[in-house]
């Protein structure tokens, strides 16, 4: 078979670059507002976003949509998804590079080298920063039950990523996701139906059983969420674990998955 043409017009592959170096708006912001920044860090996420091997585990994670395995072969109810490799892969260089709740660990500056860093990410792939930024966002809402804060913080801060279904105490790192949102209410979170009862005290603070249908449960392979629910004197937010500190699972019901990274889902709480 002959060749039928010649391409010769078409740009080369953006691969195996520094991304940080290419951006130099960036770099003067940094400059500017945190001139003591870590340079040497940025060199190293802006080669790894920029390198072909990133770039293909971003095309794989999009390529290959979460599948939901509700029951195990033998017809446990399980409520898991999987992810494709190249998912736990971005997932894992996020972490390394401190995009989640390391900054509420560090000194000044810290917050901001995160916010540039984040942006950088970006620009390989930005759904499994989903997560990411919910694990860093939450940090702070923690610290109305120091004996949680103190117990969770140092896996939320850590750089070892850690993809397992398993307690925190048994795992290298967390993540955080939350579930707000319900059907009836959208934005006007005032109309949740989703409920509260006290259920005793125990370590962490004052305990509830929490009974209701989240429309997003944003990253429902994550450790831990924030919900909001009724209690008796109002809407609340409540810390809810996948899985209890005994090791059981927590009966969180995932009926369908609604995106493909985004990998929110709907989801009944009992």
């Amino acid at each position: 078979m002959s060749i039928t043409h010649e391409v010769f017009n078409q740009a080369t592959p953006l691969a195996d670059v520094n991304l940080f170096r290419l951006n130099l708006p960036l770099q003067e912001a940094l400059a500017w507002h945190h001139p003591g920044y870590d340079r040497a860090r940025f060199e190293a996420l802006g080669a790894e976003a920029g390198s072909a091997e990133m770039q293909v585990h971003a095309r794989l994670a999009n390529q290959h949509s979460p599948v939901l395995h509700a029951h195990d072969r033998f017809g446990h109810r399980i409520d898991q998804v999987e992810f494709h490799p190249s998912y736990h892969a971005l997932m894992s260089s996020a972490l390394k590079h401190r995009l989640h709740a390391t900054p509420w660990t560090e000194g000044a500056g810290g917050h901001i080298e995160r916010a540039a860093a984040f942006m950088l990410f970006t620009e390989l792939e930005p759904s499994v920063l989903c997560p990411v930024s919910m694990s860093y966002a939450v940090a702070p809402s923690l610290r109305a039950q120091p004996a949680l804060f103190q117990d969770w913080l140092p896996k939320l801060a850590s750089t070892q990523y850690d993809a397992r279904f398993l307690p925190f105490g048994q795992k290298t790192a967390v993540t955080m996701g939350m579930g707000m949102t319900e059907k009836q209410g959208g934005s006007d979170v005032r109309a949740n139906t989703t409920r509260a009862t006290f259920d005793g005290d125990d370590a962490w603070g004052r305990r509830h059983r929490i009974t209701g249908h989240k429309w997003f449960m944003s990253a429902p392979m994550c450790d831990a969420f924030l919900v909001l629910a009724q209690t008796g004197t109002g809407l609340s937010c409540f810390f809810l674990p996948r899985l209890l500190p005994d090791g059981s699972v927590n009966p969180m019901r995932i009926q369908r998955l609604k995106h493909k990274l985004g990998n929110q889902a709907n989801a009944s709480s009992e």
